[in-house]
Formats: structure tokens, C-alpha cells, sequence
């Protein structure tokens, strides 16, 4: 899988201990940046294409990147087609991370 949207994630010039938090705050801090990010969906489609377990990825927790795959497995979606199905699957980034339409 290309990996060339690595260069440009907002994380990147981040502590990667912020995407692996201990709790629902640094959860919450991680996904602030994912959703401000413009690779967040290359980040999450990487994600689940290596079956990542641990971490926050395209704003997705371990749990939530569980479901999306049971989801996609029982619609028998392939990650190639699963930017068509995101919105359905996933709930958006900005949810995720708590932000509404207006906020920073």
C-alpha cells in the first residue's frame, strides 16, 4: 500500500505517544488532530489494510477499526472500495473527535 500520505499527516511532527493514549482525553486530543488532518482517510484505509490493533489512526480507535472491518467483511467491501462506503461505515472524523460545524 503507498505510503507517500505519510509525509504529509498532521502528526507527523507530533509525540507519537499522543496517538497511543491511556485515556478517554487523550483519545479525544488525538482525534482533535486527526480530524483537522488532510490524510486522516489514507491514514485510517492504512490502518485497517495492516490490521493495525493498537492506537489512534485516521481518528479511529482499535475498537471502531474492528467494527468498520466486521462491516466491510459482511458487505464483502474491499478497502479499494471503502472511501465509497466511509460515511456510511465510519462515523466522520469530526464527530469523532467532538467538533461540530463551526468549531476550531
Amino acid at each position: 500500500m503507498n505510503q507517500e500520505w505519510m509525509a504529509d499527516a498532521r502528526c507527523r511532527e507530533l509525540s507519537p505517544e499522543l496517538f497511543f493514549p491511556t485515556n478517554s482525553t487523550g483519545v479525544a486530543a488525538a482525534r482533535r488532530v486527526c480530524a483537522a488532518c488532510d490524510v486522516a482517510t489514507a491514514c485510517l484505509e492504512f490502518a485497517l489494510a495492516e490490521h493495525l490493533e493498537h492506537g489512534i489512526w485516521g481518528g479511529t480507535s482499535e475498537r471502531e477499526r474492528r467494527r468498520i472491518l466486521r462491516t466491510r467483511r459482511a458487505q464483502g467491501t474491499s478497502w479499494r472500495d471503502a472511501e465509497r462506503n466511509d460515511r456510511q461505515v465510519a462515523p466522520p472524523l469530526a464527530a469523532l473527535a467532538g467538533l461540530t460545524a463551526g468549531s476550531p
